[in-house]
This record gives C-alpha cells, sequence and structure tokens, in this order.
C-alpha cells in the first residue's frame, strides 16, 4: 500500500525566498521539490515563513523583511506551478486538493519576529492563509522562553495563545521551553501541536517531547510531528531508530491518532541514514509496518491526523 505524506514543517521558503539562487521549488538539490514530491499518492506539505530575534537588528526591521520574503517566495512558487500545487487553507481543501491530483501548500510560522511578537497582527495572518504559528524559535522573546533559554508565557505570550485560538490558528510548541509549554497547556481552548518534536524518553534533547508533554498534547486533540532531523533521533540515526519515537508515542497512544510527520525537511543538514528527502517517506513507511504498524495506522500518522487537527481548528474558528 502507499501513503499519501502530509507533513507539518519544512524550512524550504528560506532557501527558496534568495531569487538570485536560482533555486525554485520544482526541481532542486533540497530535501523536498515537486518533482519527487509528485511521485507520492498525495502531498501536502506546510511551508515555515522563519524568524528570529537579531541583536544587531533591535528595531525588527530585518526580521520582517525576512518574513515577507519567505512568504512571497512560497506564494511565487505556487503560482508558477499551479498546475502541481495549490494554496490550501483546511484539511478538507487539502483533500479536495489531492483527489484532484494536486498537492497541497499550507502556510505556517515559525518563530514571531516577523510580526514584531504582536497578537493584533493575527488577524491579519489568518486573513492571508496562515494556520499554525509558534510563539518564538530558540530564543527568549517577548511572548516566551524558548527549549534553550527556558522560561515560561509573558503576559502577552497567553493573549497571544488566545487570540490565536479565537481564529482557529494552531498554536506550535516545537521550540518553546517545557515550562511554556505548561503555561499554554494551562489556559489552551483547542488542540495544540509539535509541528516537529520527537520523544525524549527515546533521544533525550531538550527539543523532543516528554512523556507527560505528548499525553498532554494527545488530551488536547492535538498531534506531535516527527523529525527526521538526525540530532533529534539518536546516537546512530537510521530508519530503525526513527521507528523506535513513533513507537514511544504509540505506546503512550495506543490509537496512534496523536502522531503525525513534521520532517523538518530543509532546516538540518543531517538527516537518518536511509532517508535523504521527500522521496523517501514510502521507505519510512515500510519500515513501520516491518515494525508491526497496521496500514491503517500508518496512513494516520503519513495523511489522516494532519488533515483532521486542521479542520477541527478551522471548526473552531466558525463557532
Amino acid at each position: 500500500m502507499e501513503f499519501p505524506v502530509f507533513d507539518l514543517h519544512c524550512d524550504t521558503a528560506s532557501v527558496l525566498m534568495d531569487e538570485e539562487s536560482g533555486v525554485c521549488l520544482k526541481r532542486n538539490k533540497l530535501h523536498i521539490d515537486l518533482e519527487r514530491a509528485q511521485t507520492l499518492p498525495g502531498y501536502a506539505q506546510c511551508f515555515a515563513c522563519f524568524t528570529t530575534m537579531d541583536d544587531n537588528d533591535p528595531q525588527g526591521k530585518r526580521a520582517v523583511l525576512r518574513f515577507e520574503k519567505q512568504l512571497a517566495a512560497i506564494i511565487r512558487e505556487v503560482e508558477e506551478n499551479s498546475d502541481r500545487i495549490h494554496i490550501a487553507y483546511s484539511g478538507r481543501e487539502v483533500e479536495e486538493n489531492r483527489k484532484k491530483g494536486l498537492m497541497s501548500a499550507i502556510l505556517t510560522m515559525e518563530g514571531t519576529a516577523g510580526i514584531g511578537f504582536d497578537p493584533a497582527l493575527l488577524e491579519d495572518l489568518y486573513k492571508i492563509g496562515f494556520r499554525i504559528v509558534s510563539l518564538g524559535w530558540n530564543e527568549e522573546n517577548p511572548l516566551t522562553g524558548s527549549n534553550m533559554t527556558g522560561s515560561g508565557l509573558t503576559d502577552r505570550g497567553r493573549e497571544f495563545v488566545k487570540e490565536a485560538q479565537r481564529l482557529g490558528i494552531l498554536i506550535d510548541v516545537s521550540h518553546i521551553s517545557d515550562q511554556g509549554f505548561w503555561d499554554i497547556m494551562d489556559i489552551t481552548q483547542a488542540p495544540v501541536i509539535a509541528t516537529h518534536s520527537n520523544s525524549r524518553k527515546v533521544w533525550n534533547v531538550p527539543r523532543n517531547l516528554t512523556d507527560d508533554m505528548f499525553r498532554a498534547i494527545c488530551q488536547t486533540g492535538g498531534v506531535a510531528g516527527f523529525n527526521q532531523y538526525a540530532a533529534f533521533i539518536g546516537e546512530k540515526p537510521n530508519l530503525n531508530t526513527a521507528c523506535d519515537h513513533i513507537l514511544r508515542f504509540m505506546e503512550l497512544d495506543p490509537s496512534g491518532t496523536h502522531i503525525a510527520l513534521g520532517g523538518d525537511l530543509d532546516g538540518c543538514d543531517c538527516l537518518p541514514l536511509g532517508f535523504s528527502g521527500v522521496q523517501d517517506y514510502p521507505s519510512f513507511a515500510q519500515r513501520l509496518l516491518n515494525r508491526g504498524l497496521d496500514e491503517k495506522t500508518v496512513y494516520n500518522i503519513f495523511w489522516n491526523n494532519a488533515l483532521g487537527v486542521m479542520d477541527i481548528a478551522v471548526c473552531n474558528n466558525s463557532k
């Protein structure tokens, strides 16, 4: 059985924003291009616009410019390949695109320096088409601390979470501090997701989720997207050690309905042995089947779980 792929996180836009590089989404030497993705029986990719604080840019002008360039790059590449891929604004549209033989691009934001950490700008983001946002990256900022700095949500951070969820934008906790994570769980009114984080029980790094964190995500109706970055997988990262993370999450969530994919492709410099880009997702699926998962569970992990959580957010917005 072949499986469509819904991937919750990539950093491809950070490369595409440099028009002078000549790199395009249709065909390239990155982890992701459309020609390879089109060999899959369905493909939906969340394209992150990444921004972070810069000590040499106290007014944040560079972050805003970077955000604008990445957004423009995604829109440009989708428009130039409109026979292959369309922007999608809901899980329903992702599925409709797949039935038409089209791939889907979903707009997301990793770090909020590009909008000045301003909750008032979230409505504009939603109208543009953004459906996932993280409060920050690896730095401490006016909203929260990070997995590298510690410290939790500020009052503005709490306001940011509430406004995003009111609009129907999913909150992504992949880079947040442990304290910030639990601060979000204390106030959440919607599913919370970790777009690209693995199991800390399997490989103990701060970017991965503890068992209690994963359970809490499940309780909100959210998902955790498996990250293909070798440093978050294990000492000898390969497809088997990658499967170990999925299987650990399965122990905590036997239904397998809160596990998804979030490869971090084009945002990391080292992938597990046996996985070199989007074209290798079928090999990963086969290894999961070999390790004992059934086809329905793998299909859910690869497609349905991310699809479902995206539509929950849209439904929340329509209330």
